[in-house]
């Protein structure tokens, strides 16, 4: 690839709504359909059973760990990426891009020997029950072993995203998605491998995309990734890692608040409320990619106006990406709210699981209220991670998850005793307050940075 300007870098450079839009529209449609293999995981894993279904439920935590960290790196690496590109100096664009290769590395070896070595005592710490254990360990022990292709891929999609090709990254989510939605069934099933074949399935995906990944970045990007380019500046890595760990702390956040909350229900009810909430929050996730995608394509599109001293296009980028994202999720609520009946039926469609099938569809029509409200803190964040404000970004998503979101369900579901009902009303209200707060405080940053020029 030569030096010259590609499509995707002069879509960033270009009108800042229209680098949104042309930027989002691909990535959700890939999102959405990589958010598919969770959801087909779910369905399939639901089939074996509610013990089945818990056990996977438990080992999400630490999922959203090693994908949050990822997701991180990759953050770290738009953002970079991106106001290098807005500065438009090709030599740093470059030596970035090696130096995320070096993090990736990192991060895949630390990963790799903590989650499979100490899987089982991490697991006993969690509150995982002898009936859950060794389904766990079966799912768990396989997918941390692929923690390499789950970090390279999700890190990839970042610098590809910095670069505005995200042509390349809707082609890898969707292929590896759609290669693990046919192995899912053919591994759980047919061969009898159960939980243990759905963590194969999205290992050897992951694998897949992996090696797709690689002959893009050796052929056909933006940066160049010889070696000739590398220059090792500590700086760099500082500048990646000041928004890769804020943004993977925030998964670890999402985490703790993942096993929070199954305690809780645990505490409250039984498995059957844990199973109901890992199901239908299965669901939720996949609404959610809609404005995820809208908060990537922010973050790259920020980067770039911010490196070029385009600060004005921050108040654009702020009031437009928060509109399409109320647009968009308000259409994706509507739907589930009506389909609901006929969502929750893909987790519980034995006869025996009616019980949990009315309760699913239930938490389905009561978290549409939460959608909402997604788009005011995502792209209070994105903004944050866009300029290289990592800490900022961590700050909003601590206040929404870790004060509100904890409070109000503990409050309610325990202090009032409401029950698992109380824990899907703290999650709605928790998320509410801590967006609308965290859009105050994106505005009064964006304000200030204007006035200072």
């Amino acid at each position: 690839m030569t030096e010259n300007t590609t499509k995707g870098v002069s879509i960033l450079h270009g009108d800042p709504k229209k680098a949104i839009l042309k930027l989002s529209a691909p990535m959700m449609f890939a999102m959405f359909v990589g958010s598919l293999y969770a959801l087909v995981d779910g369905i399939w894993v639901g089939g074996l059973g509610d013990l089945s279904l818990a056990a996977v439920g438990f080992i999400n935590p630490l999922y959203l760990i090693v994908f949050g960290f990822s997701n991180g790196l990759g953050a770290g690496a738009t953002s970079v990426i991106s106001r290098y590109i807005g500065a438009e100096d090709k030599k740093q664009v470059d030596n970035a891009g090696i130096h995320v290769l070096l993090l990736i590395a990192i991060l895949s070896i630390l990963f790799t020997s903590i989650l499979v070595l100490f899987l089982q005592p991490i697991l006993t710490f969690m509150g995982v029950d002898s009936r859950l254990m060794d389904i766990s360990l079966s799912y768990g022990q396989i997918l941390f072993s692929g923690s390499i292709f789950i970090v390279f891929t999700s890190a990839s999609y970042g610098i590809l995203r910095a670069e505005g090709n995200v042509t390349k990254a809707t082609y890898g989510l969707l292929i590896g998605s759609i290669i693990n939605i046919i192995l899912d069934p053919i591994f759980i099933y047919p061969m009898g491998m159960g939980v243990f074949g759905a963590g194969l399935a999205s290992v050897l995906s992951l694998a897949f995309v992996s090696v797709l990944l690689v002959y893009w970045f050796k052929n056909e990007t933006y940066i160049n990734f010889s070696l000739r380019n590398f220059n090792f500046q500590l700086i760099l890595i500082k500048k990646i890692l000041s928004v890769g760990i804020p943004a993977g702390v925030e998964m670890l956040i999402i985490a703790f608040l993942n096993l929070f909350l199954n305690l809780i229900l645990l505490t409250v009810g039984d498995i059957q409320g844990v199973a109901v909430y890992n199901a239908g929050w299965r669901v939720v996730m996949t609404a959610l990619v809609i404005p995820m995608a809208i908060g990537v394509s922010t973050v790259a599109v920020t980067g770039v106006n911010y490196g070029a001293g385009k600060f004005e296009n921050l108040k654009v980028i702020h009031n437009y990406s928060i509109k399409f994202g109320l647009l968009m999720v308000t259409l994706m609520a509507v739907i589930i709210f009506i389909f609901a009946p006929q969502i929750s039926y893909l987790f519980a469609y034995s006869p025996d699981l009616i019980d949990i099938r009315n309760l699913i569809s239930e938490f389905l029509r009561v978290t549409c209220l939460f959608y909402v409200f997604v788009p005011l803190g995502m792209s209070a964040s994105s903004i944050f991670q866009g300029v290289g404000k990592g800490l900022s970004s961590l700050l909003i998503t601590a206040i929404r998850l870790l004060i509100f979101e904890v409070i109000f369900t503990y409050v309610l579901a325990i202090i009032c005793g409401f029950g698992q009902y109380g824990v899907w009303y703290g999650i709605i209200l928790g998320n509410g307050f801590g967006s609308i707060l965290g859009y105050y405080y994106s505005r009064r940053y964006i304000k200030k940075l204007i006035e200072k020029g």
